[in-house]
């Protein structure tokens, strides 16, 4: 047995070992599209800056799409959508109002709007289905659940999609406003969400986790009464010049990498209610419950979603660093955000190393994920709101 065990380890291939002709095809065409775009569409004459962040993204998609098979579909659609969008815009923002398909679909605004509302129709299909099967006790998806996940991956290609068109929409405006639409609580909720819904998608397809999905869609609906909130009450939805603090090419990197991280973490939080209550379920030697997945495959997942988005928050620690050291003279200054950056990195790395080294399970770990979204919503949103600092053009 333990040489057929062995010959199957050896037998077994890494992802990039797998790769075959429809990944060669895929990289054509993001080569192709990459290649139409900076030489057709881009107007405007990119710094060396630009031009390195945008031949880098190339390979970085396509290393994506070789890595998670869907997005092979999924970031040519995104891409073909905004090239439509830029080609219906013919150069004229004032196109936004009187062609039907931008005002409705293809704008950056109409765009993320139709995120929001798939996300909340993605709840609603994630809440009904997990009533479903929870009522039926069987661990098998039904159609709610699977049109959740199909309504998960739009809400995505239509948040991706409004930044993209977003970003092409500030330099119609004025060159002086052009800029990556990571400049403001607005425009990083939309990434942010669409990380959260794409990493979502990721685990519950590797670890069949997709009935979990109204555990994640709890917090994507919080997340879109605020942008709903911010744009009614602040019109942050209108594209402004970036002030002269974000006028750096840092904030095209930093910015990612941070809501990468933070999406990670989110991602942990909601799967750490899911753990509480598996555990609490387990507990009951009688227990049948077949809806919620083992609480050891849910811990595993939250472990994994941590460790992802620890490496990326560590990542826009360091370029954060950097960036503060070109534009104030010192890489650190305890300013409120980055002390707070600094509590959050400690607390995951604290948790990282429990687990990894002394070897803690199950509620502790949970609760304290838990409380980990909870320092990271205050260093995200509530230093900009209760703290002032060199950080403070991020106010409410």
């Amino acid at each position: 047995m333990n040489q057929n065990h062995n010959h199957a380890l050896l037998q077994k291939k890494n992802w990039w070992q797998k790769l075959n002709m429809t990944d060669g095809i895929f990289a054509i065409v993001v080569i192709a599209l990459g290649l139409y775009v900076r030489l057709k569409l881009m107007q405007h004459a990119p710094n060396i800056y630009e031009e390195i962040i945008f031949w880098l993204a190339l390979p970085a998609a396509i290393l994506l799409g070789w890595f998670y098979k869907p997005l092979r579909l999924f970031i040519p659609a995104t891409l073909l959508l905004t090239f439509l969008s830029i080609k219906i815009y013919a150069g004229d923002f004032a196109n936004a109002e009187n062609r039907f398909l931008l005002k409705y679909f293809l704008s950056g605004q109409s765009a993320i709007m139709w995120q929001c509302f798939l996300t909340i129709l993605a709840f609603v299909c994630f809440l009904i289905g997990a009533l479903v099967q929870m009522r039926k006790n069987t661990d098998q998806n039904n159609t709610l659940i699977h049109l959740g996940m199909s309504l998960s991956w739009f809400s995505a290609l239509a948040g991706i999609t409004g930044l993209l068109i977003r970003w092409h929409e500030s330099y119609l405006i004025g060159a002086e406003t052009g800029h990556m639409p990571v400049s403001n609580l607005y425009e990083v909720f939309i990434l942010f969400m669409a990380m959260i819904s794409l990493m979502f998608l990721y685990y519950a397809e590797k670890n069949h986790l997709q009935r979990l999905g109204v555990f994640i869609y709890a917090l994507q609906c919080i997340l879109v009464g605020f942008i709903l909130w911010y744009s009614l009450a602040r019109g942050a939805q209108e594209i402004r010049p970036l002030i002269p603090a974000l006028q750096s090419w840092w904030m095209k990197i930093h910015v990612p990498a941070n809501f990468i991280g933070y999406g990670g973490f989110c991602i942990a939080a909601m799967l750490a209610v899911a753990e509480l209550w598996a555990l609490r379920v387990e507990k009951n030697p009688n227990h049948t419950n077949r809806f919620l997945p083992p609480s050891e495959i849910i811990e595993e997942v939250m472990y994994k979603s941590i460790a992802i988005g620890f490496v990326f928050f560590t990542i826009a620690t360091i370029l954060g660093a950097l960036w503060a050291g070109d534009a104030w003279g010192r890489y650190w200054s305890w300013d409120p955000k980055e002390t707070w950056a600094l509590i959050v990195w400690l607390n995951y790395a604290v948790w990282l190393h429990l687990r990894l080294v002394a070897g803690w399970r199950g509620k502790v770990l949970a609760w304290w994920a838990l409380i980990g979204l909870l320092l990271t919503t205050f260093a995200f949103i509530g230093v900009n709101m209760f703290l002032t600092g060199l950080h403070s053009y991020g106010n409410l």
